[in-house]
């Protein structure tokens, strides 16, 4: 079955949804949710999937877009959460994702803040995260081992870096995503060439325990889809569709500097946070020349607003802690842009930052909930879900093959057509490449107009923000999302004649 999601598929599927009895109904399109449609429906389940919003509309696009092997949670004594994130990154790197996913070098300076017991401590750490990747058979080749750099070395590798009493660098690697809301676009996609209808827009009013309540929230219409077990991945939103569920979430905050901030800057950095044992911020290059400064991880009370706000607090914190490494200070007027995502942790005594990062399987009268978890586990997570909800519901289902299937866009990838389209499509790149030739206007960082129709067309795109914030990251700059702005609107607009 065809891949491509569009606004006329979008109809047709409507209808049927409207109709039928579904074996399974998934709420919530970010990758866990996702991932669960695809899982359901590889199984040869009736699946469908809705969201109230868009795809990656939540948690899954405002990660730090690793793919990591759990050397936190390894310090932190959780070892089957650690080993748990290396098996699901190799199977991103070798398997699944290896258009979106690849290796790429961090460095931890060794300034005189970072003691030489430290040192010790975090390179023995990095020593066994590589033994993780060892045992989860992940190859040296796709993700070297760690080493101690010269002073020298590391400038090369981030010249920006304060050279008074620099002692080296520690360099580590892990995996890095493209983009992770390309990852969610790129699961929907599998799970509806494996016949799953995957709907944005369709907001889930209740959950009955025979399917839900839904509404189109283009139309307004109100109407039922019956299904025989409900998944509930509506991450931080999922205690409002189910009222056992108790969550505590933590807010991600990250900084967007434009290109040219951090002149020469190769590698990432993990930069020790003062006053902290084993956590970092993150100086995290990005392919389109920005630089991702982040993570904070504060609590949040109240409901979970649909967009979170980054207070001025958090960006005076990662300022400060990565001024401590540079040779020339970061400015707040440096900074382009910020964004915040909220993890969807289950609710337990202590700080955010020390609760675990496993996921729970909830099951209910006729629901599962699944929370808690990290993008990189997202397979998994889904595949627990799903579990449960066969169980739950006595469907008759073979066994989650999600390990071995490719994501759309990670065959061979074609010849003769440009690095960036084949980085961004993997094997889809020669047909991107054909409608980029037809319309090669920029609207903003390399894409062009048929960047944008690409995602109408095929990725379920259907207004301006999707398109901005999430088949692409333009609009996290505000200046650069309003220069785009006419330019997406006249490729909405062109669409229906084409």
């Amino acid at each position: 079955m065809d891949s491509s999601l569009n606004a006329a598929r979008r109809t047709r599927e409507l209808r049927r949804v409207a109709e039928e009895r579904l074996d399974v109904l998934v709420v919530g399109l970010g990758a866990t949710g996702a991932g669960a449609a695809l899982d359901a429906a590889s199984r040869g389940l009736r699946v469908a999937a809705v969201d109230a919003h868009d795809l990656a509309f939540g948690t899954s696009r405002w990660s730090s877009k690793l793919v990591h092997g759990g050397l936190r949670y390894l310090a932190k004594g959780q070892v089957g959460v650690a080993y748990e994130s290396a098996v699901e990154r190799g199977i991103l790197l070798r398997r699944t994702a290896p258009h979106l996913a690849g290796a790429h070098p961090y460095a931890l300076p060794l300034t005189p803040a970072v003691s030489r017991r430290q040192a010790a401590l975090v390179m023995a750490g990095y020593r066994l995260g590589d033994g993780l990747r060892a045992a989860a058979r992940t190859p040296r080749r796709l993700l070297p081992g760690p080493t101690l750099l010269s002073a020298a070395r590391a400038h090369t590798l981030a010249p920006v870096l304060k050279r008074d009493g620099l002692r080296g660098a520690l360099l580590s690697w892990d995996g890095r995503l493209l983009d992770d809301a390309r990852l969610v676009v790129a699961i929907a996609r599998t799970a509806a060439a494996h016949g799953a209808y995957v709907l944005t827009r369709c907001r889930a009013l209740r959950l009955t325990g025979r399917g839900a309540d839904v509404r189109d929230e283009l139309t307004g219409e109100e109407f039922t889809v019956r299904a025989r077990v409900v998944i509930n991945a509506a991450g931080v939103w999922a205690d409002a569709l189910d009222p056992q569920v108790r969550l505590r979430p933590s807010r991600g905050t990250h900084l967007v500097l434009a290109p040219g901030t951090l002149p020469g800057l190769i590698a990432g950095l993990h930069v020790p946070i003062p006053g902290e044992v084993n956590r970092f911020a993150l100086v995290l290059p990005q392919r389109d020349g920005r630089i991702h400064i982040g993570l904070t991880d504060e609590p949040v009370d109240g409901p979970a607003p649909d967009v979170p706000e980054v207070p001025d607090e958090d960006v005076r914190t990662l300022l400060e802690v990565l001024n401590g490494v540079l040779e020339t200070r970061v400015t707040p007027e440096a900074v382009a842009g910020a964004y915040a995502g909220l993890r969807p942790l289950l609710a337990a005594d202590g700080r955010t930052a020390d609760l675990s990062r496993r996921h729970a399987v909830l099951p209910g009268d006729g629901v599962v909930t699944v929370v808690g978890g990290k993008l990189t586990t997202y397979r998994r997570m889904a595949e627990d879900a799903v579990d449960r909800a066969v169980a739950l519901a006595d469907l008759r289902a073979g066994r989650c093959r999600t390990r071995r299937i490719p994501l759309t866009g990670a065959g061979p990838r074609p010849p003769g057509v440009p690095g960036r389209l084949t980085e961004r499509y993997g094997s889809e790149a020669g047909a991107a490449y054909e409608l980029v030739k037809a319309y090669p206007e920029e609207v903003g960082l390399g894409l062009t107009e048929g960047d944008l129709l690409w995602s109408v067309l095929h990725e379920g795109a259907l207004d301006t923000d999707d398109l901005l914030d999430r088949r692409t990251r333009i609009g996290l700059v505000k200046q650069d999302r309003e220069r785009a702005l006419a330019a997406t609107r006249d490729v909405l607009d062109r669409t229906p004649r084409l």
